[in-house]
């Protein structure tokens, strides 16, 4: 695994491993990926109103909301009804992706919204 030199981290960017650089840019070349992206930056939906609003099957709402969760691309919170009947929900959980190649290895940078701290992760090769 490769490292990056402390003088080239950007501030406020904080190294986590658990993110897998591989599936965010395997997210990030899908387009329905591409689309819950789209349509979660301003407000959370459920895989319902995802499959509506891209115009998806909701089977593929669940795979693609389950990739994005997994690279950590969109946080699942849970809406709470009056019925009692509660639903999960996503929104996009990032502001900007970095991607370079650099030291035999793929860096991903993620900047996190709302002066969060970003995750850092490198692939190995």
């Amino acid at each position: 695994m490769s490292a990056m030199n402390s003088d080239t981290r950007r501030r406020g960017w904080q190294r986590d491993d658990s993110v897998d650089p591989q599936a965010v840019l395997a997210a990030l070349d899908d387009d329905a990926c591409r689309a819950i992206l789209e349509a979660t930056a301003e407000t959370a939906l459920t895989a319902t109103e995802l499959s509506e609003e891209c115009e998806i099957p909701m089977s593929t709402a669940y795979r693609k909301v389950e990739m994005l969760t997994e690279a950590d691309l969109v946080a699942e919170q849970v809406r709470i009804n009056t019925t009692g009947k509660h639903a999960t929900e996503y929104r996009k959980n990032f502001d900007d992706v970095l991607v370079s190649v650099a030291n035999g290895g793929v860096e991903v940078e993620l900047t996190k919204p709302n002066g969060e701290a970003a995750s850092y992760a490198v692939a190995d090769d």
